[in-house]
Formats: structure tokens, sequence, C-alpha cells
């Protein structure tokens, strides 16, 4: 069960993000930390369940010729997240199919590009070590490492 007093933390950054640029909250925890709980607590919460980009972009995309993701992948994401979105907000879980070396994708920057238009909360499937978002062990064919600039870290 997940703590009233983080959901109603969460609820107030979510307010608060809207006066920024990037409106973009990364849950951030270690494995069974509870942020896929939080995020199921909290879309509760708002009436608003979450957009399971894993399963629901792998569907539409599994329907497409291998040649034809790449090229497909962001304008469906973005069909999705006009689908899932309310009262401008946009909760996302299962986020590692975006990390796949295929779809020749910068996660984070369509995490952010999501995050000019409306509020996002997404669960990042990877950490936050000295300042840096890090998804894979380095050498990993899906290894990401970034900064922090633009989003607002929520660690779990």
């Amino acid at each position: 069960m997940v703590d009233l007093q983080v959901i109603d933390k969460l609820d107030r950054l979510v307010d608060e993000v809207s006066a920024l640029h990037s409106k973009l909250i990364l849950l951030i925890g270690g494995p069974q930390s509870g942020k896929t709980a939080l995020m199921e607590a909290y879309g509760s919460k708002k009436d608003l369940p979450p957009l399971r980009v894993g399963a629901e972009l792998g569907a539409k995309l599994a329907a497409l010729p291998q040649r034809r993701r790449q090229l497909q992948t962001t304008s469906i994401l973005r069909d999705l997240a006009d689908q899932h979105a309310k009262d401008n907000l946009l909760l996302m879980d299962n986020i590692e199919l975006l990390f796949d070396r295929t779809l020749q994708l910068d996660p984070l920057d369509l995490l952010k590009q999501h995050a000019r238009v409306r509020r996002v909360v997404a669960v990042w499937p990877g950490q936050l070590t000295e300042g840096r978002l890090t998804y894979a062990t380095t050498g990993h064919p899906e290894h990401q490492d970034y900064g922090t600039d633009g989003l607002v870290p929520f660690a779990i």
C-alpha cells in the first residue's frame, strides 16, 4: 500500500510544474521500490489510468512491418498520449520499449517533448546517481546516460 503522504506530495509537485516549460516528473527508485504502485495509486486519485507504453505501443508496433516501426513510433505514441491524457495530465509506466535500439529514439527527449504540451509523470526504469539518470549498465546496447535538466526527479 502506498503512503497517502507520498501521493499528496506527488500531487502538489504535479500542480507546481504547471508553470514550467517542461512539465516532466520522473518517478525514480530501485527495483521493487513501489514506483508502479505509486503510479497506480496516483492514477486512481486522479481517475486517470497510466499509459502502459510497453503493452500499448508494443501492440501497435507489432502490427507494422519491422522497417516501418522506427518511422511510426513517435506518431503512434503521440496518439496514445492524446487518448490517455486527462485534465492536461499524462501518466506513463513501462517505458522500457522506448529504449529499444531498433526504434532509434531518444527516450528522455521524447518524454520531454510530451511534457511541453501537458504535465507528464513517468516511471523511470533506471537509476539516478550523482545527478545523472541512467538506463541499463555501461556497455549494454540500450545504455543511456542523461543529465536532469528539463525534468523534476521524484525519488521513491
